[in-house]
Order: C-alpha cells, then structure tokens, then sequence
C-alpha cells in the first residue's frame, strides 16, 4: 500500500506532466467531419451536408469546453500551475496570437496588393474592372467618421475597462474585477452590434468584386474575433464571481485580456487602411 501511494503521489518539481486526454483525438475527428461537411455545402454534393457540418460543430464546441474545463481543473483544483508552467503557456498565447497576426497579414495583403495597383497593365480583367482607381468605380464605401469611428470609439474603451480590470485583480479587488469584466462585455457585444448594423446597410456585396471581398474578409474575421473575445471574457467573468481567479493566479483571464487588446489593436489598422484611407464615395443615405 505505501509504495502504491508512493507511485501516485505529486512529484516534487516545477513541470506539469499532462495526463492522458481525449479531447486531441475528438477534436481532431470533430474538426475533420466539419470540414467535410463544409466542403460538400459549398460544392452542393448531398442535400445533408448541414447536418454533417452541424454534428462537427457540435463536437468542435464540446472538445473546447471540456478541454477547457479541463485546465481549469488542473489549475485550482490540482494547482498543476507552477509559476514555471505558467511561463510556458504564457509563451503558448504569445505564438497562438502571434499566428492570429499572420491570417490578418494575409487578409491586408489581399487588400493592399489590389488597393495599390488598381491599374495594373498585366491584369487586364482588374483595370477593366476597378477603372484604374481604388476603390472601384461605382462602388459606395462607408463613411469612416460614421458608424467605423463609433465602433473605433467603443473598442477603445474597451481596452480601457479590461484594463481596469486587470489591476484591480491585481489589486485583490474583486468588485471592481467583475464590473471591468461587465463594462467591457457590454462594450464587445455593442461593438458586433453595430457591425452588424453596418453590414445589412452595405451598398455592396461580397461576391462580385474585389473591394467587397477583402472588405468582409478582413472585417468580417476580425469581427469573429470580437466575438470569441467576447465569449473569452463572459466566462472569466463567470470565474471570477466563482472567486477562481487571484492576484497570483489568474492566467486565463489574462490571456483575455491580450486577445482583447490584439483585437483592439487589429481595428486600429482595419480602420485607418479600410475605412479612411480606402474611404470612397459614401453609402448614400
């Protein structure tokens, strides 16, 4: 009996050996079944495609919260959490954002590559199409210091309160933690409000031509990230009136809070090269 609880018990070091986990193979399966469930969609190959493409959301949805939960559970319960672990995954966010950045390179390359070179004399069909002019001829963009600089506003504020909520956990303040969270919340979901507003209200489409698609693409992604922001912070804020989170340990919340300011950093860009610089003739009214 003593050598069994001697095989089981903690070893005396800084490192967190990860015990055996289903959720790499279940969210790999999930991943796979939405992707082909997406592809036969989009090619219109079987009329139960949504269903396929449903049952591996469903699965992607449920590989994250039990992962999830999961380190959490590591975390307060087992304390698997050394201040050693937690730079290593501090370095983990770092990449994972870091990787973030180059989808948005991608989508800014697609825009500036057009937005640059609107007559470019070797592609015929982009001249023709765009008038030799960015943006395109005909085409109504958004008034920047409209609808885009409310939103610019909002976001900014937003990295304010996250702020505020980040030195007050700091601070062992946890009221002033769980209104941070609360104010910046309301923040990001006003934010996707009015892009959604300003979506149903765009003169142009995104199929079609070339300014809609870089448009929604980069604003419709960084969007998408306002929202996983938004659910990132809805459930620190459920942790920290749970009274998981404390001046010393507290990596989730703060690794929300980066993904925040990343986001809001991300809109400064989309804001000053989509909406004012490439600003056009506006939507009319």
């Amino acid at each position: 009996m003593a050598d069994a609880a001697h095989t089981h018990a903690k070893p005396h070091h800084d490192y967190h050996l990860v015990n055996p986990s289903p959720w790499p193979a279940v969210g790999a399966t999930s991943a796979f079944i939405s992707a082909v469930g997406l592809i036969l969609w989009m090619h219109h190959l079987v009329a139960y495609a949504p269903i396929i493409l449903g049952i591996g959301s469903i699965g992607i949805a449920y590989t994250m919260i039990g992962w999830w939960r999961d380190v959490i559970f590591e975390a307060e319960v087992e304390h698997d959490h050394t201040r050693v672990v937690q730079i290593s995954h501090r370095y983990g966010m770092i990449l994972f954002i870091a990787s973030e950045v180059m989808f948005f390179v991608a989508w800014f390359w697609a825009y500036f590559n057009t937005a640059l070179f609107p007559d470019e004399i070797r592609d015929v069909a982009r001249a023709a199409f765009l008038g030799g002019v960015w943006p395109p001829k005909d085409i109504h963009t958004f008034d920047p210091w409209h609808l885009p600089l409310l939103n610019t506003l909002i976001l900014l504020t937003s990295g304010t309160t996250v702020t505020w909520a980040h030195h007050a956990l700091l601070n062992n303040d946890r009221k002033g933690l769980i209104w941070g969270l609360v104010c910046t919340i309301a923040l990001g979901l006003s934010f996707t409000c009015v892009q959604a507003y300003e979506y149903a209200h765009a003169a142009f489409h995104y199929s079609g031509n070339i300014y809609g698609a870089t448009f929604f693409m980069a604003t419709g992604f960084h969007g998408a990230h306002v929202i996983i922001g938004s659910i990132f912070l809805i459930v620190c804020l459920f942790r920290a009136i749970a009274g998981q989170f404390t001046p010393t340990q507290h990596l989730g919340f703060e690794f929300a809070a980066w993904y925040w300011h990343f986001v809001d950093v991300v809109w400064l860009f989309l804001f000053a090269c989509i909406y004012v610089w490439g600003a056009g003739v506006p939507v009319p009214e």
